[in-house]
């Protein structure tokens, strides 16, 4: 079992940028074809922006079309928590950092095989750590 990361908003606020607080710590979303790594085709890791747990390999993003990153599975399904999400007049499937409760996005049963999901990440809640040379 993995040990949770625990912090007031106040301490998560010195850590992370406006947009990467709002995103990760309160729920929000950036807006499509905005975020730092929506595009990026470097090969590395998405870490969590707020513990730096691994969360997605680079070899697994792939063009949604939806304007944010797009997975079609986790580093290990033991790094993510789902949970129910009926905000907006829906029930969606909610993407957590499993060690700090990060908001990172939603799943979604429309991706590419071999798996058929769509992991749809913000990208301030991921930072991205290039493959090395």
């Amino acid at each position: 079992m993995m040990e949770k990361i625990k912090k007031s908003d106040a301490e998560w606020m010195t850590l992370l940028t406006p947009e990467q607080f709002k995103v990760a710590r309160k729920k929000g979303t950036e807006r499509a074809f905005t975020g730092a790594t929506w595009d990026n085709k470097k090969e590395g890791v998405y870490n969590c922006v707020c513990c730096g747990l691994p969360l997605f390999q680079s070899s697994t993003k792939y063009e949604s079309g939806t304007g944010w990153p797009s997975f079609w599975q986790p580093v290990a399904q033991e790094n993510v928590a789902l949970e129910t999400d009926r905000s907006f007049f829906s029930i969606r499937t909610e993407v957590l950092c499993a060690r700090c409760d990060a908001h990172l996005g939603h799943v979604f049963e429309d991706g590419p095989k071999p798996t058929g999901l769509r992991y749809c990440m913000n990208s301030a809640a991921l930072q991205f750590e290039p493959k090395a040379p």
